[in-house]
């Protein structure tokens, strides 16, 4: 841990929120010298108080303990860099279109590998009107079911969440060079 970036770094997020090394310090139940020493990079915060500080600042602890954000370039929103991450525990959904560092239910999650979606967790996708029909043979039992799918164009996406014992149709709007994501609970993320 370096003191000096880890100091600058501490400036700069409490400055950005507009509160004075003694807010800070209250928040933390510290001395606003001990705040001001951090800053001047004369010595680090305590690894107890690391979790708490990061939590005020609003970054991660990875960040404070690195003294850096570590931003991502502008990507433009272009949707089709988008990254699927998906909780094991809870099954909670997350998207990204950069480099994320994501975490739910205290794991951090790794963006989904997108195979070639194969015979089992294939679509059939019928154009109707101004919408898409889509349909799919995929079990939807409590241990085997699909967890989503998305339509993902290169400025919005479509994802509709899906339950064991849902039917297989759905309907999408229509939207210019898409593509379909299917998410299996058990076999992955599949494209198509």
């Amino acid at each position: 841990m370096d003191c000096r970036k880890v100091g600058s770094l501490i400036r700069l997020l409490r400055t950005e929120k507009e509160i004075t090394q003694l807010e800070l310090a209250q928040q933390l139940d510290v001395s606003d010298r001990a705040v001001s020493k951090w800053e001047r990079g004369e010595g680090c915060p305590d690894i107890t108080l690391v979790t708490r500080l990061a939590a005020v600042l609003g970054v991660s602890t990875e960040s404070i303990l690195d003294g850096s954000l570590n931003e991502n370039s502008a990507d433009g929103g272009n949707m089709k860099r988008i990254k699927f991450y998906v909780c094991p525990e809870c099954g909670n959904i997350v998207t990204a279109t950069g480099s994320a560092d994501i975490t739910c239910c205290g794991r951090k999650l790794e963006a989904l590998p997108a195979k070639p979606a194969d015979d089992v967790h294939r679509l059939t996708v019928a154009e109707a009107d101004d919408e898409y029909y889509v349909t799919f043979s995929h079990e939807m039992t409590k241990s085997h079911y699909l967890g989503f799918i998305a339509y993902v164009a290169c400025d919005r996406v479509c994802l509709v969440r899906l339950y064991p014992e849902q039917g297989g149709e759905l309907h999408f709007p229509k939207m210019r060079g898409g593509r379909f994501f299917t998410c299996c609970i058990r076999d992955g993320l599949f494209l198509q």
